[in-house]
């Protein structure tokens, strides 16, 4: 079993797979030879790169999910990263922003959840949001578990009051 890399530890000998996820809601503008897409990857590959004395490497596959909503999982790309994921060929997921890879709270909870289910580190270039280390794994609980404890709270309460 491959042992994942930590900021803190010597990563002479360990390399971290690392997917870019890319998402755009329309698909105006994909057409042209750079789009939104390629701007955030191009940031993503950037921040890669900034790792590489942790042993981080991008992987040439692409997740581009253009024209599809953030608010469901019903995505061509994001369905295949989590089958790559569960195929054990990826160990750290990079967005551009949080809301890249969903804008659903469950959903981001539930994509958190698999995450962790098979230890992959979830990084957003832009919002400094890293699970590589202990306190990024600190911040997304702190985040994550009032906001889940009240969506949980109102959709109880509704069904009460139905």
């Amino acid at each position: 079993m491959n042992r994942k890399a930590t900021s803190t530890e010597s990563t002479a000998s360990s390399v971290v797979r690392c997917a870019i996820y890319t998402r755009k809601s329309t698909e105006e503008g994909l057409e042209q030879e750079f789009n939104s897409l390629d701007a955030q990857r191009e940031s993503a590959e950037a921040y890669i790169k900034s790792q590489q004395h942790e042993g981080w490497i991008c992987l040439p596959d692409r997740y581009d999910d253009g024209g599809f909503t953030g608010g469901n999982m019903e995505r061509p790309a994001l369905r295949r990263l989590m089958a790559d994921i569960e195929a054990g060929r990826i160990d750290c997921v990079v967005v551009y922003k949080v809301d890249r890879l969903s804008r659903s709270l469950l959903d981001f909870a539930q994509l958190m959840a698999k995450f962790d289910k098979h230890q992959i580190a979830f990084v957003s270039v832009t919002q400094q949001f890293n699970t590589t280390n202990s306190m990024g794994r600190l911040m997304l609980n702190v985040l994550l578990v009032p906001k889940l404890k009240q969506h949980g709270k109102t959709v109880l309460t509704g069904q009460f009051n139905d």
